[in-house]
């Protein structure tokens, strides 16, 4: 049974612990491509629950009546903004804590039918993607490490690196969800069957230390390790190591200086970074089809290491850590075929273009998936340290643009 009153809290809770400390100032922030003013994100989680939860699915009328003129991210421009005249951030906090409230009560009016349940949780999962995006603009804008519930020290620390590759059969496998799970978004469906060739794949994520080898050797000044496109966002965007690194052995963390922690995974680099990287390491990056074969073995597991959720033991995930952690801490997360962290940590890049599965066929929310099928968006897999765990399972499929390196992807390599 989903707690579905229990996540509408906890998903509001932690929106509200991520912008609590900021002024009015960091609020709105300064306009940049790939980040949203936090203060308009904020109400614009709270503007979709209130569309699906309570205008759609129980025909409620607009709490705000300039909302979608606010809020509608498909109707309001990205670099407009920051020009909209936004409620003040106290005004704001009241809007999502009455939303939260309304859709409590319709909760606690007995069983909700099944539309509820459907909207409720895609209003839930969509906050907790907003939540992993809160934190990477409090990165990608030198503000202080979010603060949230349950955070912990990074336990993961001192665990070390873990090298070496698994071998995984080839030969059939169900790409994709099957129709027993009470949640899945339009691109994962449905599974369908896939042929693989044997392959062996990367125990554990490139880390720091191997990922300095390349930048030291002179991987971004080599033009023979990057592809076409590749070498021309590098030298567009004058790349010259990791975004966050420092010269010194140092990255910033937030608002802070760190050393390089040499066995955490490589973090904040782009597709064509790990691209270039491979070549370089006369490696490759794994298809989706072959991530989710080492992540789910032919059984089809929920989780790599069966279908029991996930727990601290068995992944970073959540925000516990602050951050990512060794790559061979969380042994207990095991795939059957021996790979670590396959969940939590870092997003992984695959080599895989996001396009839609055979028979695809969009959900209600039809700017989620089908828009950027044909706009050179790469998948993603696995979650990282800041993803909520509930959002998880082995056929989730994240995607970005291959120059993205300010969210929190890293990756893992497979053998020519």
């Amino acid at each position: 049974m989903i707690p579905l009153g229990d996540w509408v809290r906890d998903a509001r809770q932690r929106t509200r612990e991520l912008i609590a400390d900021l002024s009015p100032e960091q609020l709105l922030g300064p306009r940049l491509p790939h980040v949203n003013p936090l203060l308009w994100e904020a109400g614009h989680i709270a503007w979709f629950q209130e569309k699906w939860v309570l205008r759609h699915a129980a025909g409620h009328p607009p709490i705000r009546a300039d909302g979608d003129a606010l809020y509608d991210s498909a109707a309001v421009p990205h670099d407009t903004r920051w020009d909209l005249a936004l409620p003040s951030p106290g005004e704001t906090l009241r809007y999502i804590g009455e939303v939260r409230d309304r859709v409590l009560e319709r909760l606690q009016r007995g069983e909700p039918d099944q539309q509820t349940v459907y909207f409720t949780l895609l209003s839930v999962f969509h906050e907790d993607m907003h939540a992993e995006a809160f934190a990477y603009t409090r990165q990608t804008l030198g503000y202080p490490p979010p603060q949230v519930r349950g955070g912990a020290p990074q336990s993961g620390e001192g665990a070390g690196p873990l090298p070496g590759d698994v071998g995984v059969p080839g030969g059939r496998f169900l790409l994709g969800a099957t129709p027993d799970e009470p949640f899945v978004f339009d691109n994962e469906k449905w599974a369908h069957p896939v042929e693989l060739a044997p392959f062996r794949i990367a125990r554990a994520p490139v880390t720091n230390a191997q990922f300095a080898e390349f930048v030291e050797d002179g991987g971004y000044r080599d033009r023979r390790h990057w592809s076409e496109p590749g070498w021309r966002w590098r030298q567009e965007a004058g790349a010259v190591r990791p975004v966050y690194w420092e010269a010194g052995g140092q990255e910033r963390r937030y608002g802070a200086l760190r050393p390089l922690a040499p066995h955490q995974p490589v973090i904040h680099v782009c597709w064509y970074e790990a691209e270039a990287f491979c070549r370089w390491a006369r490696r490759r990056l794994p298809t989706e089809a072959e991530w989710e074969l080492a992540a789910a073995s032919p059984s089809k597991r929920s989780y790599p290491w069966g279908d029991s959720p996930p727990g601290e033991e068995h992944a970073n995930l959540d925000g516990r850590a602050g951050g990512p952690v060794d790559v061979a801490a969380h042994p207990q997360g095991d795939s059957a075929c021996g790979c670590r962290q396959m969940f939590g940590n870092v997003w992984e890049w695959t080599a895989s273009d996001f396009k839609p599965y055979p028979g695809f066929v969009r959900d209600p929310y039809k700017e989620y998936s089908e828009p950027w099928f044909a706009t050179s968006h790469k998948v993603l897999r696995g979650g990282c340290w800041a993803t909520r765990s509930r959002l998880l399972r082995n056929t989730w499929r994240n995607f970005y643009r291959p120059e993205r390196r300010d969210v929190f992807a890293g990756f893992r390599t497979c053998a020519l």
